[in-house]
């Protein structure tokens, strides 16, 4: 059966401030793994500009310099540090080193603003 009521539209930003920070730092682990998938492509494909010889070096290089190579390079390395320091949180817990509800969360704050201190200081650098 049909309602006549018009469907409910879902906020992403509430429904992120409604979550559990354990559960955003689950979903940014899963984003980040995305992320440095399709940017593996483009890491490819600067590795074989380079190794195309000095002309295909220079290509990668103006890539890279460009405000969207820039902003593409930033992209990946900010996935792999959140993706890694993530992942470093996940493998202590398999061992038991902050599983309980008070550790996870304290882990998940932390992840989130070591890379996100990581990723500011990744832009500085690289802009």
């Amino acid at each position: 059966l049909m309602s006549s009521e018009r469907p409910v539209d879902l906020p992403l930003v509430g429904l992120f401030a409604a979550m559990p920070v354990t559960a955003v730092a689950s979903i940014l682990h899963r984003i980040s793994g995305i992320v440095l998938f399709i940017g593996a492509f483009y890491l490819c494909y600067l590795l074989d500009l380079c190794l195309g010889g000095a002309a295909g070096f220079r290509e990668a290089a103006a890539v890279v310099d460009s405000a969207l190579g820039k902003l593409a390079l930033w992209l990946v390395l900010a996935a792999f540090g959140y993706h890694l320091i993530a992942g470093l949180r996940h493998l202590l817990m398999d061992f038991h080193v902050g599983d309980s509800l008070s550790a996870a969360r304290v882990g998940a704050w932390t992840a989130i603003g070591a890379s996100a201190l990581a990723a500011v200081l990744l832009a500085v650098w690289l802009w």
